[in-house]
């Protein structure tokens, strides 16, 4: 059997000599591209260039992640974003079959909801949201993401209508969570709740037999 002992005819190195170059640069060149990056994981990028159809996006990664222009416009189809923006993305890709890393700024902002409310939920606190429209057995609240409210969680007492609350802000508990499925839901009337409760706390503190208090008049039957 015959040693490798030749030399790169384009180089005129040995060809032993080579490979260690190589690898040399290599492992140079892994040191150089982050090892932490996963599909599925938030971090931020440079807006690095913004055409019609896509924005590119430096996360540090061998090549520039795309992004369709629309997900950086609003509704008057204006874009949001200039070259040298930093922006959170969601890695949906590493390399697609054009050895493509692909990006999006849509799926970040869902991830961010989602462990916000998440968090919301486990500490047992409050989140704000904005009832957009009646669904089925309810209302669907924007919380950054879709939110069902049941009608019987809307308020303390119940409603024949739940169209007056259409378009309102309110502050919601998080009653139940199932991420796989992409479902939220609310209550308002927990909240509701609490504070009444809280109030007659408040007002039983500074009640005691023989104080003295004013009050209205509200009505008088015979």
């Amino acid at each position: 059997m015959s040693s490798m002992t030749g030399s790169d005819s384009s180089t005129g190195m040995p060809i032993a000599m080579g490979k260690e170059k190589f690898s040399g640069e290599f492992a140079e060149y892994m040191k150089a591209v982050p090892t932490k990056l996963r599909v599925g994981q938030v971090l931020p990028g440079t807006v690095a260039s913004i055409t019609k159809d896509y924005v590119s996006v430096d996360i540090g990664f061998k090549s520039e992640g795309l992004i369709p222009s629309g997900q950086f416009r609003d509704l008057d189809g204006k874009t949001l974003v200039k070259i040298g923006d930093v922006v959170d993305v969601y890695i949906i890709q590493l390399e697609s079959d054009e050895g493509q890393l692909l990006l999006s700024r849509e799926k970040a902002e869902q991830k961010k909801v989602w462990d916000r409310v998440e968090t919301t939920f486990k500490a047992n606190e409050t989140i704000t949201g904005k009832i957009t429209h009646k669904v089925k057995g309810g209302l669907q609240v924007d919380i950054g993401i879709p939110a069902f409210l049941p009608g019987s969680q809307v308020d303390i007492r119940p409603h024949r209508s739940l169209d007056r609350f259409i378009g309102e802000n309110f502050e919601y508990k998080v009653l139940k969570i199932t991420r796989d499925k992409g479902n939220i839901v609310l209550s308002r009337r927990a909240v509701l709740l609490n504070e009444r409760d809280a109030l007659r706390g408040e007002t039983l503190k500074v009640l005691s037999e023989g104080v003295v208090m004013e009050g209205t008049v509200k009505n008088i039957t015979e």
